[in-house]
């Protein structure tokens, strides 16, 4: 009978294969590509460095949001989020992280693959014992949850916004074909 871990384990890496191959051959053009007016993106700042839109309370209708935004959401705030280590109980690695946001396509399919190996190696550190236990006061409202319900959220997370990175992938090279069109 396989083990929980290792369903978990095969689930995270059938969704992450599923979205390094959608990643291939991504551009600047295409990371940084706003199709509608006031998108989220990632932007230079002042000191050049980039950063990801963000507000304290997002704006309803929530924007839409760029690839080059989905992109660091995923690598920062769902992958190597040091609560994938602190949540489960395990020390995080000083160098894990946090990344910087990714100012090219080139270094966000690096950044990802590099978030992805993080959140495999902590996923992988989790017997039975730590994926049934509760996660505690370190989760705050989500305390009384267990490590399974948040490997599951992690994993919803990378799986729904890597569909998201290739719809918006599909939409960005249809927008040049005259059939298809905005």
């Amino acid at each position: 009978m396989t083990m929980l871990s290792q369903n978990l384990l095969d689930l995270s890496d059938f969704a992450w294969q599923r979205l390094q191959t959608r990643m291939e051959g991504l551009t600047d053009d295409e990371y940084f590509w706003e199709p509608f007016a006031d998108c989220w993106n990632v932007f230079k700042t002042a000191d050049g460095s980039f950063q990801a839109d963000r507000s304290e309370s997002p704006p309803d209708p929530p924007p839409f949001t760029t690839l080059a935004w989905r992109i660091t959401h995923i690598t920062i705030d769902v992958l190597q989020a040091e609560r994938t280590a602190t949540w489960f109980g395990l020390q995080s690695s000083p160098a894990d992280g946090p990344p910087p946001v990714p100012g090219s396509a080139t270094e966000a399919v690096r950044a990802l693959d590099n978030a992805y190996t993080i959140w495999r190696r902590r996923l992988s550190m989790l017997s039975q014992v730590d994926l049934d236990r509760p996660m505690g006061i370190v989760a705050g409202p989500y305390a009384d949850s267990d490590g399974t319900s948040f490997a599951l959220h992690i994993l919803d997370e990378l799986i729904h916004h890597g569909a998201e990175v290739g719809v918006i992938r599909d939409i960005y090279r249809g927008r040049q074909d005259p059939v298809f069109t905005l």
